[in-house]
């Protein structure tokens, strides 16, 4: 796995473009990792949605849940679907809009200075084994662009979203995580 020699996109990730996206503030050093989890509809894996979705395409008449997110402007840096496929939406570079209203340790809009990872996958499913390893693998390399991302910098989208927002969900097994990063 490795970066552009601008630290903008991981080489051999698939790009699809999201306009959902802008600069950095001057103070959006990135120091901080969100963890997400997606699915759609929820409970789907595999289709084209979550690319339609970050690219604000999304047919809202294919499914009933697509008409409750119809006009949602989101996106993440990038997605690990669940085969371990890497989807990079948004540069690291520039800020995402995945956290939406957040807060960690004090510091609120945690997009001016995260990188958002979104995993294929929902609260209550456990994720693939493959995904843990991809995730452990781009936190690695994402830290040695980006060294003010610490060990306690890693959390999930309810971390920095408490009762606003459940994932990656009960499912994600922190301590896998962790031991793989050691």
């Amino acid at each position: 796995m490795q970066l552009t020699s601008d630290g903008a996109w991981l080489i051999g990730a698939r790009q699809v473009l999201s306009p959902n996206c802008d600069e950095r503030p001057a103070d959006g050093d990135v120091s901080l990792i969100v963890v997400h989890g997606i699915s759609l509809p929820p409970g789907e894996y595999g289709g084209p949605w979550i690319d339609d979705f970050f690219t604000n395409r999304l047919e809202c008449a294919v499914h009933p849940y697509f008409e409750e997110i119809e006009g949602m402007r989101v996106s993440s840096h990038i997605l690990i679907r669940r085969d371990g496929e890497l989807v990079q939406y948004v540069p690291f570079t520039r800020r995402a809009w995945h956290a939406g209203q957040s807060c960690y340790q004090g510091r609120e809009a945690c997009n001016d200075f995260a990188i958002g990872i979104e995993l294929e996958g929902q609260d209550d499913t456990p994720y693939a084994d493959i995904q843990y390893r991809r995730l452990a693998d781009l936190i690695r390399l994402l830290r040695r662009r980006f060294p003010a991302i610490g060990d306690d910098a890693i959390v999930g989208h309810s971390d920095v979203a408490p009762g606003r927002k459940t994932d990656p969900g009960p499912a994600f097994d922190w301590s896998r995580l962790k031991t793989l990063l050691a």
